[in-house]
């Protein structure tokens, strides 16, 4: 018995200390993803012309989540301040995240990956199969310029604005 406890807590250990391979430097994996607006978006659509970032959140139509997607809405100019988009990331289904967006009244593209791939890519995934609260800054080179894995759900907007700023991007 204690043989299996011991193997079960050294593969939980090792999925948990692999939660991001990512590092700031690193080329961004791409992505195409269907928002709530029902178009795809992809990364790769964006090198070299804009900085993007890509918030992810563990569940539509949750507490903190709600908290933090409010502050994107209420203060969302802070961000559009930059040359720079922002999207929120779920692997929520598409439906789930077309009834979070209309319930906080969402102007800015949230993101669905319900086949876990993207949210693989990045890192993301935790124990439970839902994306931890992590906030890339990707440059337009494709770079990553910052993870940000400290996140307040109710300052979102202005730490994304912050951070932008932090990193010199640009005003258009």
């Amino acid at each position: 018995m204690f043989k299996y406890f011991s193997i079960l807590i050294i593969a939980l250990t090792s999925f948990i200390s692999s939660a991001t391979d990512l590092k700031v430097g690193d080329i961004a994996p791409n992505f195409n993803l269907q928002a709530t607006t029902g178009d795809f978006y992809k990364l790769s659509d964006y090198k070299n012309k804009k900085t993007v970032v890509l918030a992810w959140y563990p569940m539509a139509n949750t507490r903190g989540c709600t908290i933090e997607c409010r502050s994107l809405v209420q203060k969302g100019h802070l961000i559009r301040e930059y040359n720079a988009s922002y999207f929120m990331a779920s692997v929520d289904p598409l439906d789930d995240n077309r009834d979070f967006a209309k319930k906080t009244n969402a102007d800015f593209p949230m993101l669905s990956d319900p086949t876990k791939s993207t949210a693989k890519a990045y890192d993301v995934l935790n124990l439970f199969g839902l994306a931890s609260r992590v906030t890339f800054y990707i440059g337009s080179n494709g770079k990553i310029l910052k993870i940000d894995d400290d996140i307040n759900p109710e300052t979102a907007a202005e730490d994304i604005a912050a951070n932008l700023k932090y990193l010199n991007i640009a005003k258009p």
